[in-house]
């Protein structure tokens, strides 16, 4: 026994995982008033982003894994249930807009299937034989990467998902606020743990837990864009113009990075069928569409090695 060992079992119920023990500093937030109830919370998330910088190491290995995922024509796939599946989602969900990204690109898998995310289907987390089957079912290979979400580390259709997906050959990560079971640790190639802590409200990893996996996971899929080129500087330049807030964002880049009027962007944007990046190369070197496309296409997407650096970032007053 160790000094600090307690010479007391541990009560019968008491959970190990830390998502589900007890905070001491949130004992009392059932008298509290709505503002300290406020200040409890905020109190808690801000020890979020330091659990997340902890893991920048493994954060970084996992985005390497799926930039070479993407490199072998492989896909980033998210598994999880409950707010860890919803979250997953999400991130797919906003690749395409993003980053002009083919919808197949990045997919999310929920347990209880898409009905999960707008009505909580809580029992499908159990089901581990849909674990493995949502991982045929989405076809996945050995070129993907399947990253698996769970809270607490011990989800069961995420466990299954990641075992089937790691039988068929492909690259595993997980993300998880707690210690996973060793197995499951040992058989992936990337864990990411930002440990939280305990809840605010004990149990409800869709507060600190889950804010830590939507940081997570953007960093992850942002990451690899960048790295795939989908970025010139900090602007988002592989944006389709498919909207009205998306056609203003695309003219605004084209006419910072080219130093154009707003109609000169709009009819490159126009000449490049939508395109923000070809837009720029076009506008920028005066080339037709597709010679500026064979330009890009031999930078390997990459603007700055097609035309050059970005302009600075101009003042702002922030």
């Amino acid at each position: 026994m160790t000094p600090s060992a307690s010479p007391f079992p541990p009560p019968p119920f008491s959970d190990p995982r830390l998502t589900e023990q007890r905070n001491p500093r949130t004992e009392r937030i059932d008298v509290a008033s709505s503002l300290d109830i406020v200040d409890l919370l905020n109190a808690e998330d801000r020890t979020v982003p330091t659990a997340v910088h902890g893991e920048r190491e493994r954060i970084a290995r996992a985005i390497d894994e799926v930039v070479a995922a993407f490199g072998r024509g492989g896909r980033l796939v998210y598994v999880g249930a409950g707010t860890s599946g919803r979250l997953g989602v999400l991130d797919a969900a906003e690749c395409p807009p993003t980053f002009g990204t083919p919808p197949e690109l990045v997919i999310g898998l929920i347990a209880g299937g898409y009905p999960a995310l707008i009505k909580s289907a809580e029992g499908a987390e159990d089901d581990v034989n849909a674990g493995m089957a949502a991982i045929d079912d989405a076809q996945v290979t050995p070129r993907d990467v399947v990253v698996g979400i769970a809270a607490s580390g011990t989800t069961p259709f995420v466990r299954a998902a990641l075992s089937r997906a790691q039988t068929i050959g492909a690259k595993t990560v997980l993300v998880s606020c707690s210690d996973p079971p060793k197995q499951l640790a040992d058989t992936c190639d990337v864990v990411i743990l930002p440990k939280v802590g305990p809840e605010a409200l004990t149990g409800s990893t869709r507060m600190k837990a889950g804010t830590a996996t939507k940081l997570v996971l953007n960093t992850i899929s942002t990451g690899a864009m960048i790295r795939m080129g989908r970025a010139y500087g900090n602007l988002m330049v592989d944006l389709m113009a498919l909207s009205d807030k998306l056609r203003d964002r695309g003219q605004r880049i084209v006419m910072e990075v080219c130093g154009v009027d707003r109609d000169a962007a709009r009819r490159a944007i126009e000449d490049a069928g939508g395109s923000v990046k070809l837009a720029i190369v076009m506008a920028k070197t005066g080339q037709s569409h597709d010679a500026a496309r064979r330009a890009l296409e031999a930078a390997g997407g990459f603007i700055r090695k097609a035309i050059g650096d970005p302009p600075p970032v101009m003042g702002t007053g922030a």
